[in-house]
């Protein structure tokens, strides 16, 4: 997951060499401040490293940028999914949401999503003043739901298999990755 604030060097370079490298299966491309048109144009660019490497990339947030991308691949904050259009969902072949609760996770479920991120797991500097969730929240999430859950908060290589070994089917790291 990006935060292009995060880069200790160019965030193009970055994506590269996260694109280049077999350890990420995905790059979620989210820069939460960014108006549409400029999100539009960084996915280009980051569309581009990922097709020349051969790396998935799903967007976030923008529907409307991904559609002009010809990206059927998004991942939405439940909020926004919530809202989403059954003409604007046919245009995506994968959607995935944020949950933050069992609620959360089974009401996006019954929504038809894809797949979910849930979390977050373990203390992070992105969310300093909110206490994470812990392991249990990611096991009991992984045992109700029928879909690919991938835990996120302050994950890093250490910590990892402790949230695999919950249920997940992955982690979303974003503090490690673009660092």
């Amino acid at each position: 997951m990006t935060n292009r604030h995060l880069c200790r060097e160019d965030f193009l370079a970055r994506i590269r060499k996260l694109a280049e490298d077999p350890v990420y299966d995905a790059i979620l491309l989210r820069e939460k401040d960014l108006t549409e048109k400029e999100y539009r144009s960084l996915a280009g660019e980051v569309l581009t490293v990922c097709q020349e490497t051969g790396k998935k990339c799903i967007l976030h947030t923008f529907c409307q940028a991904a559609e002009e991308c010809g990206h059927p691949l998004i991942h939405l904050p439940l909020p926004l999914f919530r809202t989403l259009g059954k003409e604007e969902r046919g245009f995506f072949t994968e959607i995935g949401t944020s949950v933050h609760s069992l609620e959360e996770a089974e009401e996006a479920v019954r929504l038809g999503a894809d797949y979910l991120t849930a979390g977050h797991i373990f203390p992070t500097g992105c969310k300093p003043d909110l206490p994470p969730r812990g392991l249990e929240f990611i096991k009991e999430i992984c045992r109700k739901v029928s879909i690919p859950v991938y835990g996120i908060g302050g994950i890093c290589r250490e910590n990892e298999q402790f949230v695999m070994d919950q249920g997940a089917c992955g982690v979303c790291m974003m503090s490690e990755a673009m660092r």
